[in-house]
């Protein structure tokens, strides 16, 4: 196996199992990259490799973007002004503005119309993992309970996350847009969390990563519990996107990488001050599990955390 250097760490290159390259022509895709020497949120070509700088903030800490359901704003994790609240501002980067404000961490927005107008979804870390629901313009704040990695249903009437079942453990639940009737889907639990369920264009399939053995590996299942297949087999540590699904349906992104760093504190410290290269790769793969392949344009820019790619709406 090849060895990349990088200062004193040794990182094993994954190299794609295909002799393809996915067709990604006229997406587009909403990445967290190094780019710059700073953590920043780009609008990304994943044929070209072009980048288009978004939030354009240094010294700061931008993740976890998110497309509204026009494509015309972003929303985005940052931590520009000393708290670590979402902002939003329109697809050139212009017109940025703090969307709320709280000594919680924010991150991982969803952004889609529910039946009571447009909403953000998005989860806050203090004492405790809560999920929060929010009008685009930062009004009517909303608590939607214990949970983590809050994402809508394309249709805007539910909401997949990651909860804690009374076993111990993380599963996937799901509950109405508003917060109310919540109810499990997955019945075995995970130890080490990196769950992170997204829906199909369709909003009746969760795509999620859970243990087998050591390794994370990527699976499907219907939202009412029944169907559930394991889709990837790669060992190591796969695992799921916000906004997962291409908007056309061909293809589900997500990252892989060769360790579960965040297990261990201070291996997790190391890499986030390292950087490595190749750490964290945009992957796709076909939602019947073939054709999975790498970014190659997005190959070694890609932001530790946060590099969670998500697909422009209506693209392709």
């Amino acid at each position: 196996m090849k060895m990349l250097i990088l200062g004193l760490l040794l990182v094993p290159l994954i190299s794609t199992s295909t002799n393809w390259a996915a067709d990604l022509t006229g997406h587009k895709l909403l990445v967290t990259s190094v780019r710059t020497g700073d953590t920043e949120v780009f609008i990304a070509d994943p044929t070209t490799g072009d980048l288009f700088n978004v939030s354009r903030s240094p010294q700061s800490e931008d993740r976890y973007p998110c497309w509204s359901p026009d494509a015309q704003r972003i929303c985005f994790m940052s931590n520009r002004d000393g708290t670590t609240n979402l902002w939003v501002c329109h697809a050139d980067g212009s017109d940025v503005r703090r969307l709320n404000r709280t000594p919680a961490v924010c991150y991982m927005p969803s952004w889609v119309k529910t039946p009571a107008g447009e909403r953000i979804v998005f989860g806050l870390h203090s004492d405790k993992p809560e999920m929060a629901s929010i009008r685009p313009d930062g009004s009517d704040l909303q608590m939607l309970g214990e949970g983590h990695d809050p994402t809508l249903s394309p249709d805007g009437r539910t909401i997949c996350y990651t909860g804690h079942p009374p076993e111990g453990g993380v599963t996937v639940y799901v509950m109405n847009w508003d917060g109310s009737d919540k109810r499990r889907v997955v019945q075995t639990t995970s130890e080490v969390g990196a769950t992170f369920p997204n829906w199909s264009p369709d909003s009746k399939q969760i795509v999620y990563s859970f243990p087998v053995g050591e390794a994370l590996e990527l699976f499907v299942i219907n939202a009412d519990g029944r169907g559930q297949r394991q889709l990837t087999t790669f060992g190591g540590t796969s695992v799921c996107t916000p906004s997962a699904w291409s908007p056309d349906g061909k293809w589900i992104s997500f990252r892989r990488t060769d360790e579960r760093y965040w297990s261990n504190r201070e291996r997790m410290l190391k890499i986030y001050s390292e950087k490595p290269a190749d750490k964290r790769p945009v992957w796709v793969i076909r939602p019947d599990g073939t054709e999975a392949t790498l970014i190659e344009p997005l190959r070694f820019q890609m932001a530790i955390d946060g590099s969670r790619a998500s697909w422009k709406p209506g693209s392709r």
